[in-house]
């Protein structure tokens, strides 16, 4: 069984804020799928479905952002699971909008809903980072997370989210890296294996072409000095070199 558990705070107040596109990501994967509607459990909201084989239970918790791990950790016990089989989704501050990764394990980075879920989860689950971008300044962060999504967001996040619930068997069957480059397409990036190599260097750092080697370049361009026609040298040149006289 895999828990995907989308990051938030509930309330219609807090819908629209960048800190809830974890909360985004579930509605989206639930519109997409034929999960159950959603009930209430574990201090959450929550759906059940099956993907690619596997059962998947879609939960929000509704303890605000804080004390998220409280719901994520009761259901964790419940059905007797490991961090490994928990996917949590949430904003990332430092990741600019439209970009994506997915990560198992590490820091809390500052969000206090990660803090939370490493508090009663253990800290190796799979973690889907989702950019929101940061303001620049850290006084703007508290407005700048529970403020909603600007208009010209939209033109990435709803194709982000869309392309996550299409794929979602790519996060069921731990296809990674393939889930990452289908986000990025859908976002107008470049899949990884896509990515253009890295041009060969030109000019004084390029290659020379194939030829003759530098020693018999050096050879060739040694050009032999005239040789003298008449004197003592000359006489003795003759004699060393010569033809002998019959």
């Amino acid at each position: 069984m895999l828990v995907i558990a989308g990051l938030g705070n509930p309330g219609r107040q807090y819908a629209g804020n960048r800190h809830n596109i974890g909360f985004m990501a579930v509605d989206a994967i639930h519109r997409r799928h034929s999960f159950s509607p959603w009930s209430k459990k574990f201090k959450a909201e929550i759906a059940e479905g099956e993907i690619a084989g596997e059962k998947v239970l879609l939960i929000k918790p509704q303890t605000y952002m804080n004390l998220s791990g409280e719901s994520v950790g009761e259901a964790m016990r419940f059905y007797k699971l490991q961090p490994s089989d928990i996917v949590a989704i949430y904003d990332e501050l430092d990741l600019a909008p439209a970009k994506a990764r997915i990560k198992v394990g590490g820091g809390h980075g500052g969000h206090n809903g990660v803090k939370s879920l490493d508090a009663h989860c253990g800290k190796d689950y799979r973690r889907l980072r989702l950019g929101i971008g940061h303001p620049g300044n850290k006084d703007l962060v508290h407005n700048y997370v529970l403020g909603d999504f600007a208009k010209v967001d939209q033109t990435w996040l709803e194709p982000m989210l869309d392309a996550l619930a299409d794929n979602l068997d790519m996060l069921v069957k731990r296809e990674d890296s393939q889930l990452m480059n289908k986000l990025a397409l859908a976002v107008g990036g470049k899949a990884d294996e896509d990515k253009p190599k890295p041009a060969k260097p030109t000019g004084a750092a390029a290659p020379k072409p194939a030829g003759k080697s530098h020693i018999h370049q050096a050879r060739n361009n040694a050009q032999p000095k005239k040789l003298p026609t008449t004197g003592p040298m000359a006489d003795m040149l003759k004699k060393m070199f010569g033809k002998k006289e019959d």
